[in-house]
């Protein structure tokens, strides 16, 4: 049926439809309480809420941080830009590990609340920003970042103590995450306090070597150095940052620097403090292809080998790895293709594989050692779903926990009796509930989704579909239908991409119903389809693998496929087919059009990764290697070399301040079109980075975007 016409600005508004939901569970140390960040009435402003478990009463803890600047520094920016963080008003708080002391980061201050009942208080306040506060397990000292070097404060009060020298002045930090650390390693600390909080191990990061790359703030009044910022970005193939590993007293003194090896062109994945004061990383070779587990001598800073992981595709990190206090500990490797749960001794020696099957392990939620039972949420049920399961240490069969179909993301408590389940399909909006473990029965309700504009604007779920490709593989879509005023199809049709490694787009979740731009399109007469193409997350190394050396191209033919699918099933036209997508999106949009134009005769680019020489090294050479190890792939993979095969309609959008995909690659990309006459039409926002933040700018995107397909499909 005809449902209500959608306003631009409810494409463009944050949060979408009934995706304002709580965010950032965390229980307290004494499982009493379950704390969160919410914006009230639909509204991207946070707070801090905390429930009582045991009443399932709810109250707001802290409304804002009154004396904070409303206008961000570039610091803070960035680091939003890193988590691709839209949220406004508290976007985060940690609660001491063994206390009920509770974190509240500010730009330039630090903020700590002394329980929940207890009025928020400065405990550091500093001339500039203060960055990763973080604070010790009994929750009486912070350490946190200032001017590259660490400091440690007493919450009670007196001055910072600084902790670590030599930094400040010289281009390099203490203390901080590497660029390609935030964004592509999934590591966006550069300290870790120990379980006693008599030290704190931190990074010295050196990228003084790398070339600086100026970013000029073309649309700002201001000129000179206020109109422009620097970043020392690693290009695929060039040096990376120098990375090194010390530990320091927490009282003070000199540091001892852990032996990282005698290759220094490395990546330290992860850092961690065991209970019983070791210290391990992760370690991984440039290329991507072994991972060492290593601990280290603190007195002396040598390191000793516990296990490696080698991959004949490349490694994908994780964050599934858990001590046990009995010794040993659980780690998730992809050696059989597809992620998993192994139980290894302290010293390294496998004991046992946890779980098996051609499924994949999302994450590593709790282990239970009284109970002897392991808990972890992954795919056994479809790639398209995510529950909670349980497994036994001792090997045996894993149980399903969470029963509704769709998505689950949850919190265990710290004594395994409860967990926050956090459900959506494409049916239902996020609701988050605090269950038992025991049965999955409710104990509270945190979140029950109430807002108005699901109905207001009609908004229908997509359906999900599987199709299969010629050669046999199986792939998964979504299909938005016009209304039926519109007729039964063929319909005009637009291919909502994104098709790159590392992320999946269609699953049984509401962001699925909700979005904004798909449900738009629909309510205008378009079909609009999304698909996982092969090379896509969640489906086992095989599946993502085949794109290894090779961009863009598999993933076309897959696209294609689905394309030709719609054909035949009599619901797209095969003349009035477009394309949209944003960073690696954006790059499908542009292989689209240039390797499939028979297919594809529309396109909407945005931020796209046009020449993979020019984006970071750990992203691109994970897939592509070195642009000296692979040229042929890297010169194939470029859109410059099919750019002449375009024939459609191309509009291509860009933030002129992106510091993770360059405005660099369109300026690239539109020389290449001049050279082959191609015609296009472009669209730029000056003071945007990689995603549209203000709303003149997103509603401005949008109308443009609706016109621009409704014009030429």
């Amino acid at each position: 049926m005809s449902g209500p016409k959608i306003p631009i600005e409810e494409v463009a508004r944050f949060p979408p439809p009934g995706m304002a939901a709580p965010v950032s569970f965390a229980f307290s140390h004494d499982d009493r309480l379950v704390t969160y960040l919410y914006g009230s009435d639909q509204s991207p402003v946070r707070q801090l809420y905390a429930m009582d478990v045991a009443t399932g009463e709810q109250r707001v803890v802290l409304t804002s941080l009154g004396g904070e600047s409303e206008e961000l520094s570039l610091e803070e920016a960035l680091r939003r830009q890193r988590q691709r963080q839209l949220g406004q008003g508290i976007t985060r708080y940690a609660w001491a590990s063994k206390s009920d002391r509770i974190l509240v980061p500010g730009q330039s201050a630090i903020y700590v609340l002394d329980g929940t009942e207890s009025p928020v208080r400065k405990v550091v306040d500093a001339d500039g920003p203060v960055l990763d506060p973080q604070l010790s397990p009994d929750g009486e000292r912070v350490a946190y970042v200032h001017d590259a070097e660490v400091y440690v404060a007493d919450v009670a009060g007196g001055e910072p103590r600084q902790l670590t020298t030599g930094a400040r002045g010289t281009g390099k930090t203490h203390g901080l995450a590497e660029f390609i650390a935030q964004e592509e390693m999934g590591r966006s600390s550069g300290l870790w306090w120990s379980h006693d909080g008599s030290q704190i191990a931190f990074t010295e990061v050196d990228e003084t070597h790398i070339p600086v790359y100026r970013i000029v703030h073309q649309g700002s009044d201001a000129t000179g150095a206020d109109a422009q910022e620097d970043h020392r970005y690693p290009f695929a193939g060039e040096p990376n940052a120098r990375v090194r590993l010390g530990v320091v007293s927490a009282d003070g003194g000199e540091p001892i620097w852990m032996d990282l090896g005698q290759d220094r062109d490395i990546y330290l994945a992860r850092v961690h403090w065991l209970p019983d004061g070791r210290l391990w990383a992760q370690i991984e070779n440039r290329q991507q292809t072994v991972l060492d587990l290593v601990s280290f001598d603190l007195t002396s800073g040598g390191r000793s080998a516990v296990l490696r992981e080698t991959s004949d595709v490349w490694i994908n990190l994780h964050d599934m790895f858990r001590p046990l206090d009995s010794g040993g500990f659980i780690w998730a490797s992809e050696r059989t293709g597809f992620r998993h749960l192994y139980l290894y001794n302290s010293d390294g020696t496998l004991v046992r594989q946890l779980t098996e099957g051609e499924w994949m392990v999302d994450g590593l939620a709790g282990v239970d050692e009284d109970a002897g039972l392991v808990y972890f949420t992954g795919t056994p049920d479809g790639p398209t779903e995510r529950h909670l399961y349980v497994a036994p240490l001792a090997g045996g069969t894993s149980r399903r926990i969470t029963r509704e179909a769709g998505m689950h993301a949850v919190t265990l408590d710290h004594k395994y009796r409860h967990f926050v389940d956090v459900y959506s399909s494409i049916d239902t909006p996020p609701t988050a509930t605090v269950r038992l473990l025991a049965d999955h029965s409710a104990v509270g309700s945190i979140h029950e989704p109430t807002d108005p504009r699901i109905a207001d604007l009609g908004l229908e779920p997509p359906e999900l579909v599987t199709l299969r490709t010629r050669d046999g593989t199986t792939l998964h879509g979504a299909i938005y239908r016009p209304p039926t005023e519109f007729g039964p199809g063929p319909h005009p049709t637009v291919v909502s991409v994104y098709g790159g490694p590392h992320a999946q787009t269609v699953d049984n979740h509401w962001s699925m119903t909700c979005a904004m731009r798909a449900q738009y399109l629909r309510s205008r007469g378009f079909l609009v389809f999304a698909l996982d193409n092969r090379g896509s997350a969640r489906r086992g190394l095989a599946f993502e693998g085949v794109i290894k050396n090779q961009l863009g191209s598999i993933e076309i033919s897959d696209q294609v496929e689905g394309v030709r699918w719609l054909v035949e099933q009599g619901l797209a036209d095969p003349k009035r087919v477009g394309l949209y997508g944003w960073s690696y999106g954006g790059y499908m949009t542009l292989m689209g059009l240039a390797r499939a134009p028979d297919v594809f005769k529309v396109g909407v680019v945005g931020a796209p990764t046009t020449s993979w020489d020019g984006y970071d090294t750990h992203y691109t050479e994970r897939y592509m290697g070195t642009p000296q190890s692979n040229p042929d792939g890297y010169a194939d993979s470029s859109v410059g070399a099919h750019v002449k095969g375009i024939k459609g309609k191309l509009l291509v959008l860009h933030g002129l301040i992106d510091e993770n995909v360059h405005f660099r690659h369109t300026a690239r990309l539109i020389n290449a079109l001049i050279v082959h006459r191609v015609r296009y039409e472009l669209m730029l926002f000056p003071d945007e980075r990689h995603m549209p933040r203000k709303m003149e700018d997103r509603v401005y995107m949008e109308e443009r975007i609706a016109e621009f397909f409704e014009a030429n499909l």
